[in-house]
């Protein structure tokens, strides 16, 4: 406040999410034309303010990601590129964008992205689901390399492994929301056709399982729960198109 930053205080700690929307929100309602978020853990450097901005000025976007794998990766420890590797490819499936660094928490917002912060997110899956809203809102996203430092001396609060497992978790169910045929669907298509195999193999006499029981059993087992994903994934796919249908009427 000393400094001339306007303070906005939570009456309880709703998490991530609901404080960084609700800081957007607040700069989109100033009038706000763009609106740069960086994570406070001093991770970030404020150089990069003006590569991340650049792509808004010029119209190029509407979000611009600072990326850490654009870049030179040689501070970033393995695991994290591993693990980041991972949960992008989940969440470019979730987002049908390819993003490089889809948890980068430095991000620039053009005044039409601070206008569609219409969405909801708990917690630090909030990077994820912008991306997703706002390529569902159809508006342009890009990246820029940033610099990204992990030796500061109080970093997060939380375990590196533990925040990749819920993101990884909150990833997946994303995907089951988006996309339930991808996620239930193609995999229980093709369980349904292992066992179909399975059976057509116990019916020759050609045993994998060691006996004729239990390969038989192995391929009705396959077989029904594979059944049971394809239905769970058709159904699933009629309610998302449904409750799109009624998002875009309303």
């Amino acid at each position: 406040m000393k400094a001339g930053a306007r303070v906005i205080r939570m009456p309880k700690n709703g998490g991530k999410a609901k404080a960084l929307i609700t800081g957007l929100r607040e700069a989109e309602l100033s009038g706000c034309n763009i609106a740069v978020m960086l994570d406070g853990d001093g991770q970030h450097s404020t150089k990069d303010i003006e590569a991340v901005i650049r792509p808004v000025i010029s119209g190029e976007a509407d979000l611009v990601i600072g990326s850490r794998f654009l870049g030179e990766q040689s501070g970033i420890p393995r695991y994290r590129i591993f693990g980041q590797k991972v949960i992008n490819s989940l969440s470019n499936v979730s987002s049908k964008v390819d993003v490089s660094d889809s948890q980068s928490g430095m991000r620039a917002l053009s005044r039409r992205a601070l206008r569609n912060l219409n969405f909801s997110s708990e917690g630090y899956n909030v990077e994820s689901d912008m991306i997703t809203h706002f390529v569902e809102m159809g508006l342009t996203i890009t990246e820029v390399p940033i610099y990204v430092r992990y030796d500061v001396p109080n970093g997060h609060k939380e375990g590196a492994t533990s925040m990749g497992m819920k993101l990884l978790g909150n990833v997946v169910s994303m995907i089951g929301y988006k996309r339930p045929l991808l996620l239930f669907g193609v995999p229980g298509a093709m369980a349904s056709l292992v066992g179909v195999l399975i059976a057509m193999l116990t019916v020759s006499n050609i045993y994998l399982f060691g006996s004729f029981i239990a390969q038989a059993l192995v391929g009705v087992a396959l077989f029904m729960i594979g059944s049971f994903f394809v239905v769970s994934g058709l159904t699933l796919n009629s309610l998302t198109l449904m409750m799109r249908s009624l998002h875009s009427n309303s």
